[in-house]
């Protein structure tokens, strides 16, 4: 593996220095008590780095492939995992998608969240737009706030699988607990690469990566996880076009179908 591709990552670790870490200062000589709560601090690090460019230019960069993973199949009711600043309702087909639900734990983003959602019509008074601030992982307060199991039409994941704690087990209470019979998991993740070269150095690089990244790791292979739930009735998988073998963030797509 070429030394560039290796390295290529810390020039967005740069930026996002650059970004959050004088906010994120004065943040803590305003709530010095924040010190005793690292998650806090690290996601309102984080909110700096998606409000200063990170998050407009992801979604830029990954624009062609959510229009193939969500827009022909998210329906009824989407739950969108780790929503960000809730970039994905602007690809949902507004005739096919009852309710956009955005989970987001980092309650810093939540507002441009809101704003995103509204200007795409989706909004809280009429039902529409529903924001959670539970992770990924907490699967009783999300049925909880959905009125019960299997309540969830589409599940999206973009570039979110990567952060949350306990993988695994989250992404198979999604699929058998929030997702109905006939529903579909759909998703867009950076992975651990097939290359023992590239997966060294995701690995690596993760533990200081996600640091500034909120817990963002390089080295999971997430698109397997989904498979080994098991109970899909269709499923495929596919990668981004001309991605270098050597890009440390590899990426792959897919859509699962739940059993009936």
């Amino acid at each position: 593996m070429h030394l560039s591709a290796a390295t290529e990552l810390l020039v967005d670790l740069w930026l996002a220095i650059c970004a959050a870490f004088v906010p994120t200062l004065h943040f803590l000589w305003r709530s010095p008590r924040a010190l005793l709560d690292p998650t806090e601090v690290s996601r309102y690090f984080m909110s700096h780095v998606w409000a200063a460019g990170f998050g407009n230019g992801i979604d830029q960069n990954a624009r062609e492939e959510k229009i193939k993973v969500i827009t022909p199949y998210a329906r009824g009711v989407v739950l969108d995992l780790g929503a960000g600043h809730g970039h994905t309702v602007n690809y949902l087909d507004h005739d096919k998608v009852t309710k956009y639900v955005a989970l987001e734990p980092n309650v810093h983003m939540h507002q441009k969240i809101r704003d995103i959602s509204n200007a795409a019509g989706y909004d809280e008074p009429s039902g529409t737009l529903l924001i959670l601030a539970c992770g990924a992982e907490d699967i009783h307060a999300i049925t909880r706030a959905l009125g019960g199991r299997h309540t969830v039409d589409t599940v999206v994941s973009v570039l979110t699988l990567c952060s949350i704690p306990k993988p695994q087990a989250a992404i198979a209470a999604l699929a058998q607990e929030a997702l109905k019979p006939g529903g579909e998991f759909v998703f867009y993740e950076h992975v651990l690469s097939p290359r023992s070269d590239v997966a060294w150095w995701q690995r690596f690089w993760t533990p200081l990566w996600k640091l500034a990244f909120d817990g963002c790791r390089l080295d999971r292979p997430t698109y397997l996880w989904v498979d080994e739930v098991g109970g899909w009735s269709d499923k495929e998988v596919w990668g981004k076009a001309d991605e270098p073998e050597e890009h440390l963030f590899w990426h792959r797509s897919g859509r699962f179908v739940k059993t009936a």
